[in-house]
């Protein structure tokens, strides 16, 4: 790509922005970013099985980062819960970068991409048949690939500048930390999908709004698990 999306480049500002004020939300934005332009790099090539919908799918994902953003800006109790621990997190001094970071990964994957994917499938899962719906699941695992490329970028890029001993474990472990983090992403974006189909699949409204709070639970006790600071923001 010669110039980023503009939803990449919307990512970029806020990046610069950030961190030009030591604001560590900047951590888990510049890893979204990385992943999202490489998602977008891939979708221009023949990546996916159906380019048109993945990149729906990539500016659905970004309007929700971003719509959760502005909620916390503008009146925190109005967030999601998942993102008010997020920032909340990311504003703590006593919290590890790494952890910060996992907390922003959480927030979208295991509550933010479940919307997405309800979102985007909708107004077509009753028509689709048994082929085209696994057609759709195959370009969300494709997806798990580019992150996985991505993986070792974030961990030069972002973490080890951040918490510098970890280009000693990423020396001392190799390839293994790379893919023990694309396993565990790998594992939450299959739940995602399994949440996804199931919110599609509730026979009424309230079963299916019970479904999206059993989720954002899910994720709450997820963030609470990678740091358990996390339980009282």
């Amino acid at each position: 790509m010669t110039h980023p999306p503009p939803i990449v480049a919307r990512m970029h500002s806020h990046v610069e922005r950030w961190t030009a004020c030591a604001d560590d939300r900047a951590l888990f934005l510049r890893c979204y970013s990385m992943m999202t332009g490489n998602v977008f790099a891939t979708a221009e090539g023949d990546g996916f099985g159906d380019r048109d919908w993945v990149v729906r799918l990539l500016h659905r994902f970004a309007d929700y980062y971003f719509d959760g953003l502005d909620a916390f800006e503008r009146a925190p109790e109005s967030a999601p819960a998942v993102w008010r621990q997020a920032h909340r997190l990311a504003a703590d001094p006593d919290a590890a970068p790494i952890q910060k970071l996992l907390l922003g990964v959480n927030a979208h994957i295991n509550y933010d991409l479940v919307l997405t994917l309800v979102d985007l499938l909708e107004p077509e899962w009753g028509a689709l048949s048994p082929e085209a719906r696994g057609g759709r699941y195959e370009d969300h695992c494709r997806i798990n690939d580019v992150i996985g490329r991505t993986i070792d970028a974030v961990q030069d890029e972002v973490v080890e500048p951040a918490m510098p001993f970890m280009a000693y474990v990423d020396r001392w472990l190799g390839p293994l930390d790379e893919a023990l983090v694309s396993g565990v992403i790998t594992r939450w974006r299959e739940g995602v999908w399994r949440h996804a189909v199931a919110v599609l699949d509730a026979p009424t409204t309230a079963s299916r709004d019970q479904l999206v709070r059993r989720v954002e639970a899910e994720a709450l006790r997820t963030g609470g698990l990678v740091c358990p600071r996390a339980r009282h923001l």
